[in-house]
C-alpha cells in the first residue's frame, strides 16, 4: 500500500507576492473541455476549485502556481488533496502564502495527461491567517512559527505530511527516526520531541471517526492528539473535515496548532471535551466548528462538556475565529493548579447562541477582544480564583450577563454562578451591548445600574491604555488587576483591533471553516436567545450527519501519470441503520487505495445483505433450525451463549462452533455464491475457514462470500470462531425462498418517562414469511436534571421566591429551594436568577 506521507512542494511557491486584502471570488472556467469548473475561490492560505468530470477521463492532476508566474512554475497537488463528490470533483491547495494564484485541472487519458483538456481557474485571491495574540507575541516560544508552518503560511521545509481518512486510519504509515509506525493511534504517539520527531501536518479528509484515532496517551480523551511534541498541526482538508464522536487533545506539548476541522458530537460517548489542552505552550487553535458533544455523565453535560477547555498551566494561548454552535460550557479557561499570568487570548470567536464559559477563567491572564456573542442565554466572561481579563471591541448581542466576577455585582444578584470562588478583575473598553440584563461598572453609571465600587462586574475604561487603580479590587479574596495589557506584548497592535460595530460581520464571514464548512443551520433568535436546553432539531441533524464524499484521489500517484487497476472491494466498515459504511480497494499496480461510502441503510430502507439470496437459494439459519437441514449435511456442535449477529434484517442467537470436528457439505447445482455470515463473542474478522480445503478470509464485517463450483463443497475449520447463517445462491436463477427484509419505524417515542415501541415490517415479496412483524421496547430516558439552577419565581424586595433543578428535556424538575426576599439594598436592579458555572 502506498504511504500516504508526503512533502508538499510548498518551497517552490515562496516566492510568491505578499498578502493583499480578502477577496473572494466565484470563478468561471477560461478554458473548458467537456467538464467545466464549478465553482473557486482563495480562502485563508488555501484555494480550491470545483468542477464537473471530464467524459473520459480516468483521473486528473491538479496544479497550482502565483497567477504572475510562467507555466513551468505549476506545482503539482498531492494526490489526496483531490476528491470525489457525487456530482462534482474537487481539489484544495494548502500551504499557499498570502498572493494571487490560478489552479488548472489536467484529464487522465489511458494513463497519460490530455493536456489539451486542461481546464484553467480565473485568479484566485489568497489571503494570510490572523497571526495575532499571545501566542504570536514578542515572547511567546513559537512566535516564529506554530505547528508544521511558517508564519508566512507555507509549510516548514523539513515537514511530513499524514494524510488520513476514514479508510486508512488504521492502516496508514509514517516513518519517525528510523522507525516506521503504521496507524494514526501508533503514529501519534510517537511523535515527541524526545524522539527527534521532524514537524508534522496531520491532514483529515472527509468524516473520521474515533475508532482507531485515539493513541494510548489519549485513551481518556476520546480525540486525536499529542503528548510530548513539538511542531504538529492538526489541520482539516476542503469544507467538510469533520471528527466524529472525536476531539482534539494536546497534552504537555509546544508549537501545536488546529485548523479548520468540525467536531461533532464529541466526547466519545463519556466526559471528553472537544479540544482540550493541558500543560501545554504556544498553541494556536483557530478556523473550527465546533457542535455538540455526546451528553456527559452529568445533567448540565446534555451538549457535552467542555467544547474548548485549557488548563494544567498551559501558556501562550490563542483561540480565534472559531464557530462554536451553541455549546453549553464553551471554555474553561484554568482549574486551580496555575500560578502564573499564563497569557490566553480569545478573539474573532463566533459564540453562536452557546451558553456559558465565553471564557470561564481562573488564575490567569487574559485577553478578550473582537468576539461575538450571538444570543448567550447565560452569561458572557466569567472571572474567578484571582484571574484578570481585558475585554475589549467586543460586540454583545442578548448576552444575559456580558461580564461576571465571582461573588459580587451581577453574580451576586444572579444567586452565585461558580461555586463561590473568590473574585477576578475585569477591565473593560469599547465593548458594544444590546439586550444585556444586567452589567455594573465599578467607576462609571453606563451600565444597567449606577456604579459601584464594591460589588461591580467590571471596570470601565475610557482609553485603551488606561490603567485600573489598585483601589478597585475583587470583594472575596482580594485580587487587584495587574495592568498586564499596559505592560507586556499582546500579540496585537492597536490599529488591529476592529470596532465593534464591525464585528459581527466580520466574524460570521471568517469564523469556521473554509467557507462555513459544509453544515448549515440557522438559529431562532426569538427562541434561542433565552433558552440554554439542548436544541433537540439540531441534535438530530448532527446525529445524521453523513459525509458526501465519495472517494479520495484524483487517479495520480506521486505526480506520475498511471491507470490504476483495481482489484476488488473490500467492506472496511459495514452500513447500519444510523451510520454510513465505507469500503476500499487498491491498485494492484501502484498501491494506491481508493475509499467509497456505502450509504446508511436508514431507519424506513429494506435492509439488503451485500451479496444477497437469489435464485434457488439455500439459506440455513442456525437460530431456526439448528443442524437440521434437507440441504447440508452439517455436522457439529451448536451454541447459543457465543453472542449474536446481524444480518440481512435477523438477529441471530445460535451459531455453530468451528471446531476440528465440525463440517458443512453440500452438493452444488451450478456454480454460485457461498455467503457464511460469522459473528458473535469472537471476533472473525480476518480469521481464516477453509472451503474445499482452501483457507478463505472472513471480511471486516464478518461474512465471507466466495465462487463455487458445481459439485461437492465443504466448509470445515480454519480458525475456531462462530457461524450463525449459510446461504448458497446458484448463478442464473431467480429467488424462490423467502428472506426477510426488515424495514424498522419508531411507532412510538421514548419520553423520559415512558419506553416507546420500535416496530420492525418484512417487506420482501418471495417465498412465504414465518413474521411479518415484531417490535422491540425503547427504554425511557429518565429525566436528565441540571446541577444548575433555574429562577421558576423571582424573589422582589418583600417575598421570596423559588429556584430548582430542572430536566433538560421535559419541563419536570426537583430540588424546589427558595430564595430570600431581596430587600431593599438590591431592590434597584431587579435581577432575576441566572445560572452556569
Amino acid at each position: 500500500m502506498k504511504k500516504q506521507v508526503k512533502k508538499f512542494m510548498s518551497a517552490l511557491l515562496a516566492c510568491v507576492m505578499v498578502a493583499v486584502s480578502v477577496i473572494v471570488f466565484d470563478m468561471n472556467p477560461v478554458h473548458a473541455a467537456s467538464g467545466a469548473i464549478t465553482e473557486a475561490s482563495g480562502w485563508l492560505e488555501t484555494a480550491y476549485v470545483k468542477w464537473t468530470p471530464v467524459t473520459g477521463a480516468t483521473g486528473y492532476n491538479v496544479y497550482v502556481k502565483s497567477a504572475s508566474a510562467s507555466d513551468s512554475a505549476y506545482v503539482q497537488l498531492d494526490d489526496e488533496l483531490i476528491r470525489k463528490y457525487p456530482s462534482y470533483m474537487r481539489a484544495d491547495a494548502v500551504g499557499l502564502k498570502a498572493g494571487d494564484y490560478v489552479m488548472k485541472i489536467v484529464p487522465l487519458n489511458n494513463g497519460k495527461e490530455n493536456t489539451s483538456a486542461a481546464i484553467v481557474s480565473d485568479k484566485l485571491t489568497v489571503n494570510a491567517h490572523d497571526r495575532s495574540g499571545f501566542t504570536f507575541s514578542s515572547n511567546s516560544p513559537v512566535k516564529n512559527g506554530v505547528g508544521a508552518y511558517n508564519n508566512d503560511g507555507t509549510l516548514k521545509s523539513n515537514a511530513s505530511v499524514l494524510y488520513v481518512t476514514e479508510a486508512n486510519k488504521n492502516t496508514v504509515k509514517m516513518k519517525i527516526g528510523n522507525t516506521e509506525y503504521t496507524g494514526v493511534a501508533a503514529i501519534t504517539q510517537a511523535i515527541k520531541a524526545k524522539n527527534n520527531c521532524q514537524p508534522v501536518a496531520i491532514r483529515i479528509i472527509g468524516q473520521v471517526t474515533l475508532s482507531g484515532l485515539s493513541c494510548q496517551d489519549m485513551k481518556s480523551a476520546y480525540a486525536i492528539g499529542v503528548k510530548g511534541a513539538t511542531n504538529v498541526t492538526f489541520e482539516g482538508i476542503g469544507d467538510d473535515a469533520t471528527l466524529y464522536e472525536a476531539g482534539v487533545a494536546v497534552f504537555q506539548s509546544t508549537g501545536i496548532e488546529v485548523r479548520n476541522l468540525g467536531l461533532m458530537n464529541w466526547g466519545g460517548g463519556k466526559d471528553g471535551d472537544g479540544i482540550t489542552l493541558k500543560q501545554s505552550l504556544g498553541v494556536w487553535v483557530h478556523n473550527n466548528d465546533v457542535f455538540y458533544g455526546d451528553a456527559g455523565s452529568d445533567g448540565d453535560q446534555a451538549k457535552g462538556d467542555g467544547s474548548m477547555d485549557l488548563k494544567d498551566n498551559s501558556q501562550y494561548v490563542t483561540v480565534s475565529y472559531n464557530h462554536f454552535w451553541d455549546s453549553g460550557k464553551m471554555s474553561l479557561c484554568g482549574m486551580k493548579s496555575e500560578s502564573g499570568e499564563n497569557w490566553i487570548t480569545y478573539h474573532h470567536n463566533w459564540f453562536d447562541h452557546s451558553d456559558s464559559r465565553h471564557p470561564r477563567i481562573r488564575t490567569m491572564s487574559v485577553h478578550v477582544y473582537n468576539n461575538y456573542y450571538d444570543g448567550n442565554s447565560k452569561y458572557g466572561v466569567g472571572a474567578a480564583k484571582d484571574s484578570e481579563a481585558f475585554v475589549e471591541a467586543n460586540y454583545f448581542r442578548h448576552c444575559n450577563y456580558p461580564m461576571l466576577s465571582s461573588m459580587q455585582g451581577s453574580d451576586v444578584l444572579a444567586g452565585g454562578i461558580f461555586s463561590g470562588e473568590n473574585g477576578g478583575v475585569i477591565k473593560a473598553y469599547n465593548n458594544y451591548m444590546e439586550g444585556q440584563k444586567s452589567v455594573i461598572y465599578a467607576n462609571s453609571d453606563a451600565g444597567t445600574t449606577t456604579a459601584s465600587a464594591t460589588d461591580f462586574d467590571a471596570y470601565l475604561a475610557t482609553s485603551r491604555s488606561e490603567t485600573v487603580p489598585s483601589t478597585y479590587k475583587a470583594k472575596q479574596g482580594g485580587k487587584t488587576y495587574s495592568n498586564f495589557d499596559t505592560k507586556v506584548d499582546l500579540g496585537v497592535d492597536t490599529a488591529d483591533i476592529d470596532a465593534p460595530a464591525d464585528v459581527p460581520s466580520i466574524v460570521t464571514k471568517y469564523a469556521g471553516r473554509i467557507m462555513g464548512g459544509d453544515f448549515k443551520w440557522t438559529f431562532d433568535n426569538s427562541v434561542d436567545d433565552a433558552s440554554y436546553s439542548l436544541n433537540r432539531p439540531l441534535k438530530d441533524k448532527l446525529n445524521a450527519y453523513k459525509t458526501s464524499l465519495v472517494s479520495v484521489g484524483g487517479g495520480s500517484v506521486s505526480g506520475t501519470s498511471h491507470t490504476h487497476t483495481y482489484g476488488e472491494w473490500t467492506v472496511v466498515k459495514a452500513a447500519t441503520e444510523t451510520e454510513t459504511g465505507l469500503k476500499s480497494r487498491t491498485c494492484t499496480g501502484c498501491g494506491y487505495n481508493e475509499t467509497e461510502v456505502i450509504p446508511a441503510i436508514g431507519k424506513d430502507t429494506p435492509v439488503t445483505p451485500d451479496t444477497p439470496a437469489s435464485g434457488d437459494a439455500k439459506v440455513h439459519n442456525f437460530t431456526e433450525s439448528g443442524t437440521t437441514s434437507d440441504f447440508y449435511s452439517i455436522t457439529g456442535s451448536t451454541a447459543t451463549s457465543r453472542g449474536t449477529a446481524t444480518y440481512n434484517g435477523l438477529t441471530l442467537t445460535k451459531c455453530l462452533k468451528m471446531e476440528s470436528s465440525t463440517s458443512i457439505k453440500f452438493t452444488a447445482s451450478s456454480a454460485g455464491k457461498l455467503t457464511l455470515v460469522f459473528g458473535g463473542t469472537t471476533a472473525a474478522s480476518g480469521k481464516k475457514v477453509k472451503v474445499n480445503g482452501t483457507s478463505k478470509t472472513v471480511g471486516s464485517d464478518g461474512t465471507l462470500t466466495v465462487d463455487v463450483a458445481k459439485g461437492a463443497v465443504t466448509v470445515t475449520k480454519g480458525d475456531a470462531i462462530n457461524l450463525f447463517y449459510i446461504v448458497y445462491t446458484p448463478s442464473g436463477t431467480l429467488e424462490t425462498t423467502h428472506t426477510h427484509k426488515y424495514e424498522s419505524k419508531i411507532t412510538k417515542q421514548a419520553t423520559c418517562t415512558e419506553a416507546g415501541v420500535l416496530t420492525y415490517t418484512c417487506t420482501s415479496t418471495t417465498g412465504t414469511c414465518d413474521k411479518k412483524t415484531y417490535t422491540e421496547t425503547i427504554p425511557a430516558k429518565g429525566h436528565s436534571f441540571s446541577t444548575e439552577w433555574t429562577v421558576d419565581v423571582e424573589a422582589t424586595e418583600t417575598t421570596p421566591g423559588s429556584k430548582s433543578h430542572h430536566c433538560t428535556v421535559c419541563d419536570a424538575k426537583t430540588d424546589v429551594t427558595e430564595i430570600p426576599a431581596t430587600g431593599v439594598v438590591e431592590k434597584k436592579n431587579g435581577l432575576s436568577k441566572a445560572e452556569d458555572g
